[in-house]
């Protein structure tokens, strides 16, 4: 009989992180994309940046026909946080800035990331900014795919905290931590440093 879950976090009850997700404010749009593949993973990052921030969603699928509406956004400058040869690094809000981005950032393996872009010739158009200097992912659980990999919700993070600083967006980690820690003690911490350790903590 499956465990149940909460609506809100689909995490099972008895695990729910609700009261760890804060609701921010931010100047900033972020829209994720998210891969169908990546919904029903248990280590859905993805979501708890949208329910963590005010101005924020969650779309899932691999096409969107609604795009042109969504990068329409009057208001916003549409980007795609995505590397590229022609990437720009973020860069904070100045005074000059008269609209703040609209933040389009894709969920999923590297491979499905460049499938949406792929399906979807609209984020392949977008301006793409990129973090130029990237904090240690807290993403124990998988292994990097390659240096400076993070999971979505610490790029969301990452990017946030650039854009808008002095404001910090690091409460959004909160329940992510907590996620992290639940799934090593529920494998043990045996299994835990077989598999993942790197004789650091």
């Amino acid at each position: 009989m499956p465990r149940p879950r909460c609506e809100r976090c689909q995490r099972p009850l008895d695990h729910c992180l609700c009261p760890l997700i804060p609701r921010l404010d931010s100047r900033t749009r972020v829209v994720v994309l998210q891969h169908p593949s990546e919904s029903s993973h248990a280590l859905n990052t993805a979501r708890l940046a949208a329910l963590g921030l005010v101005n924020a969603e969650l779309r899932v699928g691999e096409v969107f026909d609604d795009l042109p509406a969504l990068l329409d956004t009057s208001g916003y400058r549409a980007t795609l946080l995505f590397p590229g040869e022609q990437a720009q690094p973020l860069v904070a809000y100045g005074s000059c800035d008269d609209r703040p981005l609209l933040l389009i950032v894709p969920d999923g393996t590297w491979r499905k990331a460049r499938k949406l872009l792929y399906l979807n010739p609209l984020l392949e158009a977008l301006p793409r900014v990129t973090l130029e200097a990237v904090a240690a992912s807290r993403y124990r659980l998988r292994k990097a795919p390659e240096p400076g990999a993070l999971s979505t919700l610490e790029a969301v993070v990452q990017a946030l905290n650039i854009l808008e600083q002095p404001t910090c967006f690091d409460a959004l980690l909160q329940p992510f931590e907590a996620l992290i820690e639940g799934q090593i003690r529920a494998m043990g911490s045996a299994t835990f440093e077989r598999n993942h350790g790197d004789g650091e903590r």
